[in-house]
């Protein structure tokens, strides 16, 4: 049977180049030139042939996959998604929940303090500079920011602005966005589902057992068609006193309290 050599591994060149260097050493402490510089040449060869089988292992090796990194969203970015999902203003907790319950990511909610203040500075000092702002909601008798209701400012006037019956009519106009949405969603979509519900509590005849979004939908709907028309034509009308007497900046973050002041002295 003819002799099959061992093919030589790194391993095994590493060890051989150990040796030959503490050989190498011991020689050149004795004073043989004739041995030291047979071992030198010897080790010099070992060495390419190291090099050599680490090319090899770094040709054969994959590089590892890289982990995709999605880009983080802005708050801005958050806080816009879950408007643009319910349609209507909408104060800072439905807003949370909303993006919890629908987008990826965390919207922190002590994030949402100053954001509106921030929204309106950034919109002074360039005016339209952006392509949507974060703005609040105005109220149907003064035009003055509504407390603690966000809206985006892409949105006509009449859906800004708040008169008496808006509360009601934009949650359930939110109920309905929101059952829609989880009827595109699987039946393990929890934190959707749970947001369903809570809607659902306060919609006469949608809460209690056997619970569906198409349910809740049709309930949000029926209750709607009640209201809609006298909040249609409150805000209608507060959107043209607002169109007469706000400008730029004030149709956008409403009226300050020195503009109502004038306004009042004036009548």
């Amino acid at each position: 049977m003819p002799f099959v050599s061992e093919p030589i591994t790194i391993e095994m060149l590493e060890r051989r180049i150990d040796r030959l260097r503490g050989e190498l050493r011991r020689a050149a402490t004795t004073g043989d030139r004739m041995q030291a510089r047979a071992l030198r040449a010897e080790l010099r060869q070992a060495e390419h042939a190291w090099d050599d089988a680490l090319a090899d292992l770094e040709d054969q090796a994959r590089p590892a996959p890289q982990p995709v990194h999605k880009p983080m969203l802005s708050i801005r970015e958050q806080v816009h998604h879950a408007l643009t999902l319910l349609t209507v203003p909408a104060a800072p907790k439905l807003i949370i929940a909303v993006h919890d319950a629908f987008f990826p990511g965390e919207l922190v909610a002590a994030r949402l303090t100053s954001l509106r203040r921030d929204e309106e500075r950034s919109f002074r000092v360039q005016p339209f500079g952006r392509p949507y702002y974060l703005c609040p909601a105005l109220t149907a008798d003064l035009l003055s920011p509504a407390r603690g209701l966000l809206a985006l400012s892409t949105w006509p006037l009449e859906t800004r602005v708040v008169g008496p019956l808006s509360a009601r009519v934009d949650f359930l106009i939110g109920a309905i966005k929101v059952a829609q949405r989880v009827a595109q969603l699987p039946e393990d979509a929890h934190d959707a589902r749970r947001l369903l519900w809570r809607f659902a509590a306060s919609i006469p005849g949608a809460g209690g057992a056997g619970i569906t979004p198409e349910s809740v939908a049709e309930l949000a709907q029926a209750e709607l068609d009640v209201h809609l028309d006298a909040d249609t034509a409150d805000r209608a009308a507060a959107a043209i006193r607002a169109q007469e007497r706000l400008d730029g900046s004030e149709a956008l973050f409403g009226a300050r309290l020195q503009r109502l002041r004038r306004t009042a002295s004036k009548a």
